[in-house]
């Protein structure tokens, strides 16, 4: 029950309590971009689902192969891998959301969400973690995704996933298909998700870099000491 339990919280933490997006802060300029349509984004967000949840499975099973010097490198071609893999599926099957995303499909490969799970997660869990890790923050930036755009979509437009829910577009706010449309909504979203948090009363444990490297060379050292006894 115990280990049930701990694979849960894994899965569930990218929803809420570790979003990438409005609690991470990591892969902002997509979420801004491309979330004037739910198609859109939501097509966005399959698609770095995918890449995240395949290269965090390949990286943790080469975790002890890659070598810590070029760690960084290897990462980023097995994350091109799958990004050329959905860029090429998309093109072919959906040209309409291919055109639409335009430069963010590839931009993927350097997402700060991707490579950050790949560097504090996948690098050091089991296979089945870090997949579980990836699905749960694809996940949250699915959610995210689709709340900004929906909410966008229909202030902006009139409508949803193509559907006209609104006699007219309303132009005076046709602002929120604009760059301080969509800060506006993030900024809101942000704090809902900060006060659904606070609800639950498992606040997000904040470290910085410094204290985290302290701790690794703690580790180590005691893995060290461990070593030399035996």
């Amino acid at each position: 029950m115990a280990e049930k339990q701990s694979k849960w919280k894994v899965f569930t933490a990218g929803i809420i309590r570790e979003n990438p997006v409005l609690r991470l802060v990591l892969g902002c300029c997509s979420a801004l971009a491309v979330t004037t349509t739910v198609s859109g984004a939501v097509g966005m967000a399959l698609s770095m689902t995918f890449v995240l949840v395949g290269s965090n499975i390949v990286i943790s099973a080469l975790r002890k192969v890659i070598p810590d010097k070029v760690h960084l490198p290897c990462y980023i071609v097995v994350i091109a891998t799958f990004v050329t893999v959905v860029e090429m599926v998309v093109h072919a099957y959906v040209p309409d959301l291919y055109s639409a995303l335009g430069v963010f499909l590839p931009l993927i490969v350097v997402n700060c969400i991707i490579l950050g799970r790949a560097e504090m997660f996948a690098c050091k869990n089991t296979v089945v973690d870090s997949a579980l890790d990836g699905l749960g923050m694809g996940c949250g930036y699915l959610l995210t995704m689709f709340l900004m755009s929906s909410i966008r979509e229909i202030i902006g437009s009139g409508s949803w996933m193509g559907i006209q829910l609104l006699p007219e577009s309303l132009d005076k706010f046709s602002l929120m298909n604009q760059a301080p449309g969509g800060f506006f909504v993030f900024g809101c979203l942000m704090a809902a998700c900060i006060w659904v948090e606070r609800k639950l009363n498992k606040p997000i444990e904040r470290k910085t870099c410094g204290e985290v490297l302290l701790e690794d060379q703690a580790k180590q050292a005691a893995a060290a000491e461990g070593g030399a006894e035996q």
